[in-house]
């Protein structure tokens, strides 16, 4: 029997980059939704239960290290959540330790790459965050 398709959820208020990762997801075989603000994050997650969440640091309205911490509480268990951003990685993996998310990817990493290291966060135990 196949695999079941993994469900991620991209979020990030670059419209371009967004369709870019959904994109190139899409055709690795992810099942991809995308979410434009920081704001309702928490209700989407809720609501389509992914299995990863790859979410931009950067939000004028609420860093996505915070929205983590929010967006937690209303994710099934299991859900992976992983900070995304052009942030040098020192900062990156503060912040990922910080707000409790389960590692970091730098957008520089995209294609195939991409949908491997995300590929690598089905849902299993994780203690700490790890770079991918």
């Amino acid at each position: 029997m196949p695999e079941e398709k993994m469900r991620v959820l991209v979020v990030d208020d670059d419209p371009e980059l967004l369709e870019l990762v959904a994109r190139s997801l899409s055709a690795h075989g992810f099942e991809v939704e995308t979410h434009t603000s920081a704001l309702g994050v928490s209700n989407r997650v809720r609501d389509s239960s992914p299995d990863v969440v790859l979410i931009d640091v950067n939000f004028p309205s609420l860093k996505g290290d915070k929205v983590v911490s929010l967006a937690r509480s209303q994710a099934p268990q299991g859900t992976k959540f992983i900070l995304y951003s052009g942030a040098d990685e020192v900062r990156l993996r503060t912040l990922a330790l910080a707000s409790g998310a389960d590692g970091y990817l730098s957008k520089s990493v995209q294609g195939a790459e991409l949908a491997q290291k995300i590929a690598s966060f089905r849902p299993r135990p994780r203690s700490t965050p790890v770079p991918v």
